[in-house]
């Protein structure tokens, strides 16, 4: 890559109420640490609180006056429940593995039940994206020029950015193809991609006449060593 430019969007703890109050959903970077939380104010009294990871998989089991039984998962190793909360719940190490709707039902003393669900979803931080030149011609004095945006992940979505600031919505997808001119040409062109709890960023320079950009770049950077 000639240039790179990084930046992580610390979006960790997000969260967003869907249509049912009842359901909340919560986003994180894989690695970090999570807590799902439901206020207890929503609930009263209650005697016993059980965490699922999904409809049927039980993962901890808590009542009144005993101490809290975790079940045999892939998340053992990782839970935690609040000491001052069992309504709070704690996911060391995130993995995508954990994405899921999780379930809190809650026992009251009345004998009735509720349940409220969390949906997580863990996500991978976007890996360094690299541009690359697919085409650079000049044709009747303008420059027909390609750009692809190369990243491993293919989940992501890409703005591309030049010196007047963002490229128009239809043209944000992995390859930009512009036509430049002398009123339109641009000095960089950058590719940021990114997903929910993360981005980042490639750039390459581009100088008149319609030449490769990383080769102008590296020819510039080659004559100031």
């Amino acid at each position: 890559t000639c240039f790179t430019l990084t930046q992580d969007l610390c979006l960790v703890g997000l969260w967003l109420s869907l249509a049912d109050p009842s359901v909340l959903r919560k986003m994180a970077v894989s690695g970090s640490n999570v807590s799902l939380k439901i206020s207890e104010e929503l609930f009263g009294n209650y005697k016993q609180l059980i965490w699922f990871y999904n409809t049927s998989q039980k993962i901890v089991e808590w009542e009144v006056l005993s101490p809290a039984v975790y079940y045999r998962s892939s998340l053992k190793d990782r839970l935690s429940l609040d000491p001052q909360s069992p309504a709070h719940l704690h996911i060391s190490k995130v993995q995508k593995e954990d994405s899921s709707t999780y379930i809190l039902r809650v026992s009251k003393e009345s004998g009735k039940e509720q349940e409220w669900k969390i949906t997580l979803q863990v996500f991978d931080p976007v890996p360094e994206p690299i541009i690359e030149t697919e085409k650079a011609e000049e044709v009747n004095g303008s420059c027909y020029l390609t750009l692809s945006c190369v990243i491993q992940d293919q989940s992501v979505s890409y703005v591309w950015y030049g010196d007047s600031g963002a490229f128009p919505k239809e043209l944000q997808k992995n390859v930009l193809e512009v036509t430049l001119n002398t009123q339109n040409q641009s000095r960089f062109y950058t590719c940021q991609v990114s997903n929910p709890v993360s981005s980042k960023n490639d750039t390459v320079y581009f100088i008149p006449p319609c030449t490769n950009p990383k080769c102008v770049w590296e020819t510039w950077f080659t004559s100031l060593s």
